[in-house]
């Protein structure tokens, strides 16, 4: 059985388009709300990752949220902290947002691409949050059911 698309929405934002200014660094800097369409029956978590992909550091992470309980509609203005206790124990690691969100801030004039990345696992991740994306989804690998990912763009 292989990894299945996940089929998810970021409000305020369709996939290719402009980052709502409160999600961002020049805005509120709150992480948007998703509503996942088709989350399958046996996730038990929930990762996500914003990364810049314009950036000279290829993919450079600005987010990474792990162990967020299996949900269709994950909440807006996620709290920082290593550990999310109104996303039952959620972990946030070690980003350009030292555990929490940091969103969009490119060099002023210029316009930069981020993906969001949302994976549906089987199980949840025994991982300290002092972790980075890269262990997060190594960690992740032989538990991932469900990616998907969405692009927008800000500046």
């Amino acid at each position: 059985m292989g990894i299945r698309q996940l089929e998810f929405r970021c409000i305020g934002m369709k996939d290719g388009e402009r980052f709502p200014l409160e999600n961002t660094g020049r805005g509120r800097d709150i992480s948007p709300k998703f509503i996942i369409d088709n989350l399958s029956l046996q996730a038990k978590s929930l990762i996500i990752t914003l990364e810049d992909v314009s950036h000279p550091i290829k993919n450079f992470t600005h987010w990474v949220i792990w162990n967020i309980p299996a949900m269709d509609n994950i909440p807006a203005a996620i709290a920082s902290g290593k550990v999310v206790t109104d996303l039952n124990g959620a972990l946030q690691g070690i980003a350009y947002g030292i555990h929490r969100y940091a969103g969009p801030k490119p060099p002023k004039g210029t316009s930069h691409k981020y993906r969001f990345s949302i994976y549906a696992l089987d199980e949840k991740l025994n991982i300290s949050p002092f972790s980075t994306k890269k262990r997060v989804l190594s960690k992740a690998k032989s538990h991932i059911l469900q990616q998907g990912s969405i692009y927008g763009y800000f500046e």
